[in-house]
């Protein structure tokens, strides 16, 4: 990430802001959602709106908003995932999670207004886009994180737990509780240029369909093949919780060479887009990384 160095700082400085503008009294639960959106994280999100807001010719500070918007929705969907209810994880980041740090109820509720406190963001007067455009953003985000989204997605992973899924069933489940906000991240950014092109919006959603794929059956690999301390989460959970993944499925050599495929598939058609190198890169990143 550190061709992107100056688009994290610019990211983390924003969400810094946004918390510091929350005119509440600081108490517990400002707390525990800063804890669980400031303690780290790789803010691909923010960073994939920024890269395909590039092709559009978008400006760099609505895309910082709508990108920190959407790295909220991430936060909290990561805060509900780890309560004891869904995976029950106790580590997230390298630190604890947010119910183990504070409690289950705050939990929740951290989870709650971080997803509200995002749709604050994506609807004020300071992002200055059309307000067509905006309206369409803010559809396209809620959509990602509700029935046809990662809810969905997160309510079949549980349904699930202890059965065997085929895997057009796999792909179906993550593509809804993954694909879906990485896909939103993407074609939000790309909303926010006026330089629009319908064909380039169909390819684009294609690939970010993809990059999801793409990063989901390499977090599945990671889970077997990287310990605790590099993964920033226990290992081996998907196996302890008994999910059906890309791994257990059609094995790792397999899930490799499917992960390979889509990469250069990925490559290969950003390649006959303008101003996608920030893209290519990012993609790159998500097939080599190590956490």
């Amino acid at each position: 990430m550190n061709r992107f160095n100056l688009e994290l700082k610019k990211i983390e400085d924003k969400l810094i802001i946004i918390f510091s503008q929350n005119h509440i009294e600081d108490f517990l639960l400002l707390d525990a959602m800063r804890y669980s959106t400031l303690n780290g994280g790789k803010r691909l999100r923010p960073l994939l709106t920024l890269a395909s807001g590039k092709l559009s010719m978008a400006n760099e500070n609505i895309l910082i908003d709508v990108g920190c918007a959407i790295e909220l929705m991430h936060c909290y969907s990561l805060i509900h995932d780890d309560l004891p209810a869904m995976d029950n994880a106790d580590m997230r980041r390298s630190v604890l999670t947010c119910h183990k740090k504070y409690n289950e109820a705050i939990g929740i509720l951290a989870g709650d207004a971080l997803q509200s406190l995002a749709f604050e963001l994506l609807s004020a007067d300071s992002i200055l886009l059309n307000p067509v455009t905006k309206l369409k953003i803010i559809e396209l985000i809620a959509k990602s994180i509700g029935y046809n989204g990662m809810a969905g997605g997160q309510a079949i992973d549980l349904i699930a737990t202890g059965v065997k899924l085929d895997l057009e069933a796999i792909k179906k489940m993550h593509a809804l509780k993954t694909g879906a906000l990485i896909k939103a991240a993407i074609l939000s950014g790309y909303l926010c240029g006026d330089k629009f092109d319908f064909e380039v919006y169909t390819n684009l959603s294609k690939i970010a369909d993809n990059i999801g794929l793409l990063f989901q059956i390499k977090d599945d690999i990671l889970d077997v093949t990287k310990d605790t301390a590099t993964l920033g989460k226990i290992a081996n959970k998907d196996i302890i919780n008994d999910k059906s993944t890309y791994v257990s499925t059609i094995g790792i050599e397999p899930s490799f060479e499917l992960a390979t495929n889509i990469f250069n598939d990925i490559i290969n058609k950003l390649n006959d887009f303008n101003n996608s190198d920030d893209l290519i890169e990012l993609t790159n990143s998500i097939y080599n990384r190590n956490n």
